[in-house]
């Protein structure tokens, strides 16, 4: 189940493995909330960071960021003139009084574009890439989290004024995402529903945090 929409950017050259780099990324010191699952994909053939609900990666070279998301958003940003990009993956839009914590949009965001401006981008050179907030488990579209999601953080961007150059949100879909920082370049696969029992956990968590709160282009691989 997927269709082709127009590429944004060249497909990448993509580094043959050599392991060192993975082992560099994996020694690499963790700041809180990054993503620290590295492994090497076959399907791509080069190394990959797994961003969890919660985490946030920002890097400048040719390794791929991925996650896989329900009604959770990944917002991913690229700067056109440093060349440095990064993904999060938030599960709420906002916190209400949890705390600070990347499961949720306002400071997800924060962690995102703050590890960009410490590598030296600019809002003003930022584009953004939109994924996620899917209805994908019977029940969720009473509290709308997808929607909610979705709402947050195209919002959010507005604000910053960050341009949204392609977005693949809300649907029945859950999707899994893999964008490359040092070209800004971003692939989405849409799953079918049957593929939804690994985002079950995750997608209920959200749902029950949720209830008391009221209310360009990409390639498809």
């Amino acid at each position: 189940m997927s269709a082709i929409l127009t590429a944004t950017s060249p497909s990448p050259t993509l580094a043959r493995p050599t392991g060192d780099r993975l082992e560099r990324l994996k020694a690499r010191p963790r700041r809180n909330g990054e993503a620290s699952f590295f492994y090497y994909d076959a399907h791509f053939r080069n190394e990959a960071v797994k961003v969890l609900p919660g985490e946030f990666f920002v890097y400048d070279e040719d390794i791929l960021l991925m996650t896989t998301l329900g009604s959770c958003i990944a917002a991913c940003l690229w700067d056109r003139d440093k060349r440095v990009g990064g993904m999060n993956h938030f599960l709420l839009p906002d916190s209400r009084g949890s705390g600070d914590s990347g499961r949720y949009g306002g400071f997800a965001m924060e962690l995102l574009i703050g590890e960009m401006v410490k590598r030296g981008a600019t809002r003003s050179t930022m584009e953004a890439k939109v994924f996620g907030g899917g209805a994908v488990i019977s029940g969720m579209n009473s509290i709308n989290v997808g929607e909610r999601n979705t709402s947050f953080v195209l919002d959010y961007l507005r604000t910053e004024r960050i341009t949204v150059v392609s977005k693949d949100v809300m649907d029945i879909y859950p999707r899994k995402v893999c964008f490359l920082p040092a070209s800004g370049k971003a692939m989405v696969k849409r799953l079918a529903s049957a593929n939804t029992e690994a985002l079950a956990a995750q997608e209920r968590a959200a749902a029950a945090r949720a209830v008391p709160a009221s209310g360009g282009s990409v390639d498809l691989f």
